[in-house]
């Protein structure tokens, strides 16, 4: 089959499109970090782009917490989603794989399931969700036509510069303070067993079809920063301060910020972040999926590969 991935060139679209490449597809790359770069807000060129193809998979989105301006949340991960259904209309394209998002979910909304109701705490959650509708409503139009969403966590390996990442490398440089307890427990996913699950569904049938995706078992906070710190050659949890304190630290950060322009590390939203619990059920994915990888797996080989490898060390 001929395949689009758009973000295709991104961290977790380089994954899948390796993986699907190795089962013999056509792959097409649309990103603008591609050879031949392709923004998924430009209509006319994504309609050209996007003729012979069979299915496509939207990996393309807005996700950090600090885009600006935020209508670009709703522009990229909205108005694409838009886009992609026109063309898949116009060119007679039957299935779209969407990566969603649990941000969907909101803070401190339990273990979610995907017959809950969703409930966005930011912009991007609400851009993602909206985007959910626009694919729904393109899939609801045709009973031949396959979607499936997947509602995806946070998810790391090695070369990734997201979150867990930027955790590690706080770590590492002995930045890092731990802010509340670390009870809480973080869903999260590594990028293998992420590509894995998404080439396996390419052959999911027509109907829509939703699912939540992380790998099992959740890890708290305070496991992660100790397996991160042990694995790093440091002991314990290190320093620790109230969730409080931190929380207005980050406000003030925020406030810094908006004055001279600047972006830090630190922010109120993601202090509230790191301390929510953000837990999943995913027990519908790996009712049809076993991962190759453990979490605790994924984590040594990211930082063997990002921290320890002579080729990180002489970065």
């Amino acid at each position: 089959m001929k395949i689009a991935i758009t973000g295709g060139a991104g961290f977790i679209g380089s994954h899948l499109a390796k993986q699907l490449a190795a089962q013999g597809h056509d792959i097409l790359i649309l990103d603008l970090n591609a050879e031949n770069p392709i923004d998924v807000t430009n209509e006319a060129a994504m309609m050209d782009a996007l003729k012979g193809v069979d299915v496509i998979y939207n990996l393309a989105a807005e996700h950090r917490d600090d885009v600006r301006p935020i209508q670009r949340y709703y522009d990229v991960n909205v108005g694409g989603a838009d886009i992609l259904t026109k063309a898949a209309r116009a060119h007679g394209i039957q299935k779209i794989i969407f990566t969603s998002s649990v941000a969907v979910y909101g803070l401190n909304a339990g273990e979610s399931r995907e017959t809950d109701t969703p409930a966005p705490f930011n912009d991007y959650g609400h851009s993602k969700y909206q985007a959910e509708d626009v694919f729904n409503t393109w899939a609801a139009e045709d009973e031949s036509r396959s979607l499936v969403t997947i509602r995806l966590v946070a998810t790391f390996g090695a070369g990734n510069r997201g979150n867990i990442y930027t955790l590690m490398n706080q770590i590492a440089s002995g930045r890092f303070v731990m802010v509340g307890n670390g009870r809480n427990h973080k869903s999260v996913a590594y990028v293998e067993n992420v590509a894995a699950f998404l080439t396996h569904i390419v052959s999911m049938g027509k109907g829509s079809h939703l699912y939540n995706y992380a790998d099992k078992p959740d890890l708290n906070m305070r496991d992660m920063v100790r397996d991160i710190r042990t694995a790093l050659g440091y002991k314990g949890l290190g320093l620790r301060i109230p969730y409080i304190v931190g929380f207005i630290g980050g406000w003030g950060l925020d406030i810094l910020a908006h004055i001279t322009g600047r972006q830090f590390p630190i922010s109120a939203v993601r202090v509230q972040k790191f301390c929510a619990n953000t837990v999943i059920n995913a027990d519908k994915a790996h009712s049809i999926f076993t991962a190759r990888y453990s979490l605790q797996d994924g984590l040594k080989n990211m930082i063997e590969a990002d921290f320890l490898s002579d080729k990180a060390k002489a970065a």
